[in-house]
């Protein structure tokens, strides 16, 4: 596997196979077994087949991939329930992964579920979307090119920011674009910064408000500085990743209403055992106690590996 450049400082400039070569490979998956009596199934081949193409096919920057540069991910909808003829209540995952420096394995950089992605969708429907004009004309259809869109940035912007600082600052920038213009309307929720704890707004403004550049310096440290180090400096790397989980924890305790930090550590329990385990008793209780802060929820397994 071709590793991405990362000797870059005005955003990654990728060699690559075709002039116009798009950003991602993404998979499209619907799981429509609670509605699926209902609904022509024509609907939803039809929709995973435009959505594939949506994200595959649409350039969102200026750089050129290679193939094998290419951003893994995957999304995932629910489809929950029928609020009215074509309209769609769902449930939306979305997973990425970049390649490690050096080595066969894939680390998590997106690991997360929006439950509040209500959405129209007909036969023949075009995927239409304009990040400087979003709503449109209908916001049950907008609702769904929005919110894909908006987490196609949010994706970009990790993937950017994990191989050079700041790189991804455009990429949330426009995502907040996107939260700025997005569609209203009764039934349509998660843009709001009222919209619940964890919603689309909250998430993107710990990417672009003042005073939360360290999120970006986390995400670059933890991936460059850390992951991609590991194998040629193993315990460089470790005491790295340490710095930069503290220094994640800093941000944490000083903030409220951080979701951008249990969203950065979502899916990454079993890489950061794997890594810590064989590691000295210090390091491993400075690692749960800032652990304890971080990533809450899988705390009493971390303890039951790493104590």
């Amino acid at each position: 596997m071709l590793f991405k450049s990362v000797c870059l400082t005005l955003g990654l400039l990728l060699s690559g196979e075709a002039i116009n070569a798009q950003e991602l490979a993404a998979v499209v998956t619907l799981q429509t077994s609670k509605v699926a009596n209902q609904v022509d199934p024509k609907v939803f081949t039809q929709l995973q087949s435009q959505l594939k193409d949506f994200i595959n096919q649409r350039k969102w920057t200026t750089d050129v991939f290679s193939v094998e540069e290419k951003i893994d991910c995957s999304f995932y909808i629910s489809i929950e329930s029928i609020v009215s003829p074509g309209v769609y209540d769902a449930k939306l995952s979305i997973v990425a992964n970049r390649p490690v420096y050096n080595t066969n394995y894939t680390t998590p950089l997106l690991n997360m579920q929006d439950a509040n992605f209500t959405f129209k969708y007909q036969l023949g429907q075009p995927m239409e979307f304009n990040e400087n004009r979003s709503q449109g004309g209908d916001p049950f259809e907008s609702n769904l090119t929005s919110t894909i869109a908006y987490y196609i940035n949010v994706i970009l912007g990790l993937d950017y920011d994990s191989f050079a600082l700041k790189a991804g600052v455009p990429y949330f920038s426009k995502a907040l674009n996107i939260v700025y213009n997005a569609p209203e309307g009764s039934g349509i929720s998660g843009w709001k910064s009222y919209d619940g704890q964890r919603n689309r707004y909250i998430l993107i403004d710990n990417f672009t408000k003042s005073g939360f550049d360290r999120m970006h310096e986390v995400v670059y440290s933890y991936y460059r500085d850390g992951l991609d180090q590991m194998a040629e400096q193993p315990e460089i790397a470790k005491a790295n990743l340490l710095n930069t989980l503290m220094s994640l924890q800093e941000l944490n305790e000083s903030n409220v209403n951080v979701m951008a930090v249990p969203i950065f550590m979502q899916g990454k329990y079993t890489e950061i055992v794997g890594i810590f385990q064989n590691s000295d008793k210090s390091m491993k209780k400075q690692l749960l106690n800032t652990l304890s802060s971080i990533d809450i929820a899988n705390i009493n397994k971390y303890k039951e590996k790493l104590e």
